[in-house]
């Protein structure tokens, strides 16, 4: 279970629950194509390091109006 960050600011900076599964699948499946041994040798889940990196700012998602 995703604990940190938490959802509820997840979601508050993607725009929606929708965009957010969406930015955090492709981030992770972009992760483990590209850092997958870093991944490995740390232990890190890559849907966790994607979330992190949502929730810093790192990534962004694009809101569609």
């Amino acid at each position: 279970m995703l604990v940190d960050p938490p959802i509820d600011k997840l979601v508050e900076t993607v725009g929606n629950k929708y965009a957010l599964v969406g930015l955090l699948g492709k981030r992770a499946r972009m992760l483990m194509d590209k850092r997958h041994d870093y991944l490995e040798q740390e232990g890190v889940n890559p849907v966790s390091l994607a979330a992190r990196e949502v929730c810093e700012g790192k990534v962004e998602g694009v809101e569609e109006g």
